[in-house]
């Protein structure tokens, strides 16, 4: 496959707002798609409400856009009722983390055999720039004018504890490895998630003294630790959240038989 083969360039120019980090997660979810030569006829697509979810918009393949929270109940819905289909999900930190949260920790128990890529800004970006459940501790949004008093989610951690087949981090710095960790994803039998940390400078960054976009890629930067790194300074991710910084790199791949598939 082409690597343009798979963008409805109808649909050019893109909605995202400058400096959003969701075209560099496209470049990187095409490249890998392109290069496995997946079949489009075999795969849906399925988003709920959010910034993330429009990505499904741009790909020339049959897709469903959900209610908000809901893309992994009907995600599951759709492998269920057609196992042969490969079932590909894009969604935000609040789709995932909050209104779909129950959806997702279930899913990944269950071990559904699909493959979740969760672009994680920050924040509830196209509904207003609400606090979401990763929004870091002291952070401010429209509803945390003070700075939040809540700590994040870990949203790799919980898919892991909850029983994912695979699981990794990456900012949108690491496009080799985001990339890489897409291509294991989709190739992975069982619940895969691939969490990815993205700025979002109009609803996150400026109310956070990051407007500019270039402020977000460099506190990415700043906020990311290399799990290599993380283990041997003896700090889990608890600890990193208190600090505001996240563990990225691959944190599990095991083989627990799928959901509908075991004998």
């Amino acid at each position: 496959m082409e690597f343009f083969d798979l963008f409805r360039e109808d649909r050019w120019p893109h909605m995202f707002c400058p400096g959003c980090g969701i075209g560099t997660v496209m470049n990187c979810f095409h490249r890998a798609f392109s290069e496995m030569n997946m079949d489009q006829d075999k795969t849906v697509f399925v988003s709920g409400i959010g910034c993330a979810s429009r990505i499904i918009g741009y790909i020339r393949a049959d897709s469903i856009h959900t209610t908000h929270g809901r893309a992994l109940a009907v995600a599951t819905g759709i492998k269920l009722a057609n196992p042969d289909l490969n079932v590909i999900v894009f969604s935000g930190d609040g789709d995932i983390g909050a209104i779909g949260g129950n959806h997702f920790i279930n899913a990944a128990r269950r071990n559904v055999d699909i493959s979740v890529f969760c672009i994680n800004n920050y924040i509830y970006g196209m509904t207003g720039g609400q606090a979401s459940t990763t929004t870091p501790y002291k952070s401010f949004s429209t509803t945390t004018p003070y700075g939040s008093k809540e700590y994040p989610f870990d949203l790799a951690e919980v898919a892991v504890a909850s029983g994912a087949n695979y699981v990794a981090r990456w900012t949108i710095r690491n496009v080799k490895e985001l990339t890489s960790s897409m291509t294991k994803a989709m190739q992975k039998k069982g619940f895969s998630f691939v969490e990815i940390a993205s700025p979002c400078p109009t609803s996150f960054g400026r109310r956070n003294r990051m407007a500019d976009p270039t402020q977000m890629f460099e506190w990415l930067k700043i906020i990311a630790v290399r799990k290599e790194k993380s283990q041997a300074w003896g700090l889990d991710q608890l600890d990193l959240n208190i600090e505001g910084r996240i563990t990225i790199g691959e944190f599990i791949e095991r083989n627990r038989s799928p959901y509908g598939l075991i004998a």
